[in-house]
This record gives structure tokens, sequence and C-alpha cells, in this order.
């Protein structure tokens, strides 16, 4: 545990939260580089993701392709925010992972298995970001 000082008032702060942040933090620039890279390929080649037939959501591949990259370099933005340790940056990172959750949930007949990778990553860093720093 390390001691963390705000004015007068002094906390201990366990090393599992500090390490659940860098942890989020890390993951959030993968997610953001792995979306970033998904929409580079939609971009580049239109025809790489392939629907399956009669999906209820069907999208562009040139939309989906701005919209992972675009989502990609926010997500990357908000884990380099997040070795601040400020709390608006963990609720950042907790919006910006859920966002991801929802994109990569509509991804879902484009490239199942790495969505539901990503997803599962997203879901980890909000579980991480959510455990409460001071330690009583």
């Amino acid at each position: 545990m390390t001691m963390h000082e705000t004015g007068r008032d002094t906390r201990v702060v366990s090393g599992w939260a500090i390490g659940g942040t860098v942890f989020a933090s890390v993951m959030m620039l993968l997610i953001g580089l792995f979306h970033a890279v998904a929409g580079l390929v939609a971009l580049v080649d239109d025809e790489f993701y392939v629907v399956t037939a009669n999906y209820t959501f069907e999208y562009d591949m040139t939309g989906w392709g701005w919209i992972h990259l675009i989502g990609g370099i926010v997500v990357a933005l908000g884990g380099i925010a997040l070795f601040s340790g400020a709390t608006w940056a963990r609720i950042t990172g907790i919006v910006l992972a859920a966002v991801s959750v929802v994109v990569n949930f509509f991804f879902l007949p484009y490239y199942p298995w790495w969505s539901l990778l990503m997803i599962a990553l997203a879901v980890w860093v909000i579980w991480s970001l959510s455990r409460p720093l001071p330690a009583d």
C-alpha cells in the first residue's frame, strides 16, 4: 500500500487499485489500437469483412471503418489520460469502454471472434476502473 496525500488528507491507496488503473490504461491503449487497425482494414479493403446472411443490422463497411478509426483514436487518448489517475479520466474510461462494447456488439456479424474479444477486454477495463481507489 502507498500513501497518497491530498492537502491535509492522507489516504492509504491499495496497490491493487493502482495496478488496476494502470492495467486499464494499457488495455485502453491496446483497444484503441485494435479499433484503429480494424477501421483501416475496412477503409482499405471493403470486401475483407463479410456479413452473415439475414442479419438484422447491415451497415456500409466504409462507415464502419471511420467509426472504428475515430473511435480507436479517442479510446487510445482516453487510455493516455488514465495515466494521470484523475477521477474524470476514470469516468471517461468507463464511458469509452462501454461505447466500445456497443460498437463491437453491432460489429459481431462482420468479425465475430474479434468482436467478442474486444467486448471482453472492454468489460475487463470497466471492471478495473470501477474498483474503489482508497483502501480503508
